[in-house]
């Protein structure tokens, strides 16, 4: 997709189910081991008592919109705001979706709303994202 083809209101989603395969291969990569992701006993401690997904997996999700549907290939991240609003615990499935907001052609950059809800509906991550694009 071109620029000049995107549309304020156009929007796109991807839709995961998060694994514990996915948690320790993410916990591999990022270095976070936290026990809240890693450890049931401990995360049974938390207010959230059982383990949950590093917000940083599933706001990937929304990189994955960026660079692969909306705008998609040639796509360039230069920002993104992320506010976590739930937990996400294995077996969610997440939606991360994006909607432009602005276009701003003299720079080819477009600022999109993003956002992360699971299967239920809730949101779980919401934002704002600027990207380049070719």
């Amino acid at each position: 997709m071109n620029f000049n083809e995107i549309q304020v209101g156009q929007r796109a989603s991807v839709t995961k189910t998060i694994t514990e395969a996915d948690v320790i291969l993410f916990a591999g990569v990022s270095l976070d081991v936290n026990p809240a992701h890693m450890n049931e006993s401990y995360a049974e401690t938390t207010f959230f008592k059982k383990r949950i997904a590093h917000g940083m997996l599933s706001a990937g999700l929304i990189s994955a919109v960026l660079g692969t549907k909306l705008p998609g290939e040639g796509t360039v991240y230069l920002s993104q705001e992320l506010n976590f609003t739930a937990p996400v615990y294995f077996g969610d499935t997440i939606t991360a979706a994006a909607e432009v907001e602005q276009l701003i052609p003299e720079k080819k950059r477009i600022i999109l709303n993003t956002v992360c809800t699971n299967q239920d509906g809730k949101e779980v991550i919401h934002g704002k994202a600027t990207v380049s694009h070719k």
